[in-house]
């Protein structure tokens, strides 16, 4: 968050800016620039931003977006409204692993317009990304301070639950033994034709490798083929329906 600059184009409220400062506070971040603000250091914004006084008194004025923008080396744009001036419209889900990736190229701006009629098309030119929140209610628009509160929760939060203490993905040689302890299993069962096994062993090749998150994964798989190598009897027969599929693969 210390690379994080929180801009606001024209705020009207001095609640509003104080709300927003408290917002940042919430998740660390401590740059709050405004152009062209109301009185932000009136009585209601400090009444909002409650202990984040601090942030109101050392944010920063601008003249204009541009200025505002100037030492950033990319922004993102909020806005709710689409169309071919203001480019690809990313989700706001979207702006966390774009922040990632670009962690090592410096300062991130997240810009906010006026809470009546937002940021113009121009505006939105100046900023290097989009991004709106999905609000499926009546109501497409949110208050100001709503919206930032949304944008440093999705930055602050961290990883999703599905890639947290993710383990790198096997090889194709950790992958291996899998396969011929399928292979074994499921040739004692006469499920392979002995002179073609490939029919069945490629495609199950392929469904390991789009299926096999992680080494996780590859144990979990391992024990259960292993269990089954050791529990099941030869199978000594074969159905006229599992020659065909031996067969055919």
């Amino acid at each position: 968050m210390d690379q994080v600059s929180v801009i606001l184009v024209e705020p009207r409220s001095p609640g509003n800016v104080g709300m927003v400062a408290r917002a940042m506070a919430n998740f660390g971040a401590a740059d709050l620039r405004l152009v062209n603000p109301c009185d932000h250091l009136a009585e209601e914004a400090r009444r909002f931003a409650v202990d984040a006084c601090g942030l109101l008194e050392t944010a920063h004025l601008y003249p204009n977006l541009q200025t505002a923008l100037a030492d950033c080396h990319w922004s993102v744009a909020a806005t709710r409204r689409q169309g071919k001036r203001r480019g690809t419209v990313i989700d706001v889900h979207a702006v966390p692993p774009l922040a990632q990736s670009m962690a090592d190229r410096g300062r991130l701006a997240l810009v906010f317009g006026r809470e009546d009629a937002g940021l113009s098309s121009a505006e939105v030119a100046l900023c290097t990304h989009t991004a709106t929140i999905p609000a499926p209610g009546s109501l497409g628009s949110l208050n100001l301070a709503q919206a930032t509160l949304i944008f440093l929760y999705e930055l602050g939060r961290g990883p999703r639950e599905t890639d947290c203490e993710r383990d790198e993905a096997p090889t194709q040689a950790e992958v291996e033994p899998l396969l011929q302890q399928m292979e074994t299993v499921l040739g004692r069962i006469a499920f392979l034709n002995p002179h073609r096994p490939e029919h069945v062993l490629t495609p199950l090749r392929r469904m390991l490798a789009r299926s096999i998150a992680d080494r996780h994964d590859l144990a979990l798989l391992r024990a259960v083929w292993g269990r089954l190598e050791e529990s099941i009897n030869d199978w000594r027969g074969r159905r006229r329906g599992d020659e065909k599929l031996g067969k055919s693969g």
